[in-house]
């Protein structure tokens, strides 16, 4: 490619367009830039324009209003202390009816895919009107936040929210499969409590993140609950008023009892505005103006960006003009990496260590990803369990390969390693104790953009799969890296494997095959790009 667009070019404009080539590299499918490089022409730069548009509004649906409405600086972190009610839900019964529809093959995906997409629609529906912010998908759950106020409005707002979405799985209870029928039906978990809110990383790939044992907690109430039921913890039980009937679970939880009338319920606590204004017209469409205009669109568009994963961006701009991307059901590597020590230490942390804390966060986030990229995987998001907050990664969603579970037992021995390596910070004056356990599992998953069609979505993985990994991952021990079956039938002869029993994992009938992942052999003198 030359240095300057062409010659025919008014000076100015190629200017312009040299100074912001390399950031519209990753912005724009490949035809429109190369024609916007080589002819920038007034009608090439307003296909440039409203592509930068369209992806602005697709970015602005994947990320949580907080980041949109104010977006960091990029590969700066940034935290602030936060207090409210968080809400976590699970679907129960997802698993049968994805193996079900994997059966069905594309037809089955899209029809899966059609019913999920209906159950998130009015899932955020009833958390837009209850006044919630939706921070994140997990797979097939949902955390939402409810910012506190003096009042602490935000604990009925939120029990409100759970008792409507609990009613709305009505039409869920009876699905027609090939199979047979099946039913989707959801446990909801209330806790309040303070936490940080964070956004770190690098400018290429930043994450937005909840810190603190409140998190672990909120996570704990939903698992502790019962299908169809909202299930609080002992700080938000503080908070209710004597209209609210409660049933204990354990010395911990309640459930709600849901003797609302409809008039008491009602459909909403607050509405919230719309999560994008409409676009401005553009009147002016000359070349200077209209590159004025992308300059202004990549200032906005970048910062949003850098929350997708690369490969999921390249992804997103490629379909942006369908604004649509197709299900599949590929065979891939899914990996759990749970820093264990860290993101609960800032609740004991000195004001004055809390930045060290999330630097610290923000650098094993980036160094992470680095090693996940380097091996062609996808560091998905910082999530959250039962036993703490955790990293999601994938090999092969978008260009599965035979290769796919050798490169994923490579990457999480590498991070293993890098954790190891990672200086911990101070709380109280002392080291905090900084570990990793990491669970990695094989099989089929359900890779989908999921979400409202023209609103909150995101391109993620669910499946028993990615449940596997996640399990794996919290029975593992400090430094451990435990992997299923099916893992293991493709790496086993290529690395040192130490087979651990069967052992029981939540959601499982019966016991399953476990290993645990030892270094590569030094016998081993495969290439895996060769298989």
């Amino acid at each position: 490619m030359c240095a300057q667009p062409t010659c025919m070019t008014d000076p100015s404009t190629s200017n312009v367009l040299a100074e912001i080539e390399r950031r519209l590299r990753s912005l724009l499918p490949a035809d429109l830039y190369a024609a916007a490089w080589i002819h920038p022409s007034s009608e090439t730069l307003m296909r440039t324009f409203e592509h930068l548009r369209t992806l602005q509004h697709i970015l602005i649906d994947y990320i949580p209003r907080d980041v949109y409405n104010n977006p960091p600086q990029l590969g700066v972190p940034r935290y602030e202390w936060q207090s409210g009610t968080l809400l976590f839900t699970d679907l129960a019964g997802f698993t049968p009816l994805l193996e079900a529809r994997a059966a069905e093959g594309i037809t089955g995906a899209e029809m899966l895919l059609k019913l999920l997409n209906r159950y998130f629609s009015e899932m955020i529906e009833i958390i837009s009107k209850s006044g919630g912010n939706l921070l994140e998908f997990t797979g097939d759950a949902l955390l939402v936040q409810f910012p506190a106020d003096d009042a602490r409005h935000d604990v009925a707002q939120a029990i409100h929210a759970g008792l409507r979405m609990q009613r709305a799985m009505a039409p869920f209870r009876r699905i027609p499969t090939q199979q047979g029928e099946l039913s989707l039906q959801m446990r909801v978990g209330v806790h309040l409590g303070r936490f940080v809110k964070a956004d770190v990383g690098t400018p290429q790939r930043m994450g937005h993140v909840l810190l603190g044992k409140a998190v672990t907690v909120a996570k704990q109430a939903e698992g502790a609950g019962l299908v169809g039921h909202v299930c609080l913890t002992t700080a938000v039980k503080a908070y209710l008023s004597d209209r609210i009937q409660l049933k204990p679970v354990d010395d911990d939880h309640w459930v709600v009892i849901d003797d609302f009338t409809p008039e008491e319920l009602g459909e909403y606590e607050i509405t919230l505005a719309r999560r994008r204004t409409p676009s401005p017209m553009l009147f002016d469409r000359s070349v200077p103006a209209l590159m004025d205009e992308i300059k202004a669109s990549v200032d906005l568009v970048e910062p949003l960006a850098s929350y997708l994963p690369r490969s999921v961006l390249q992804l997103v701009v490629k379909t942006a003009a369908e604004r649509r991307i197709p299900p599949a059901f590929p065979a891939v590597a899914v990996a759990f990496v749970n820093l264990m020590g860290l993101p609960e230490a800032v609740d004991d942390a000195l004001p004055a260590e809390t930045p060290a804390l999330v630097q610290c966060f923000s650098d094993a986030f980036s160094l992470i990803n680095g090693v996940v990229e380097l091996k062609d995987g996808i560091l998905q998001k910082v999530t959250y369990h039962s036993i703490g907050s955790e990293m999601l990664m994938h090999f092969g969603v978008l260009n599965p390969d035979p290769s796919d579970p050798f490169r994923a037992a490579e990457a999480v021995l590498t991070i293993r390693k890098l954790v190891e390596s990672i200086t911990p910070p101070l709380v109280q004056g002392q080291p905090i104790r900084l570990t990793c356990r990491i669970g990695l599992s094989y099989g089929p998953v359900f890779a989908a953009e999921v979400g409202e069609r023209r609103g909150r979505r995101e391109f993620n993985i669910l499946g028993d799969t990615v449940n596997t990994a996640a399990r794996l991952m919290s029975r593992a021990g400090e430094n451990e890296i435990w992997i299923n079956q099916l893992m293991y039938g493709h790496v086993g002869s290529h690395f040192q494997v130490r087979p651990l029993g069967n052992l029981p994992l939540k959601g499982k009938a019966m016991p399953q095959p476990v290993y645990a992942l030892g270094e590569r052999r030094v016998d081993d003198t495969s290439s895996f790009r060769a298989w």
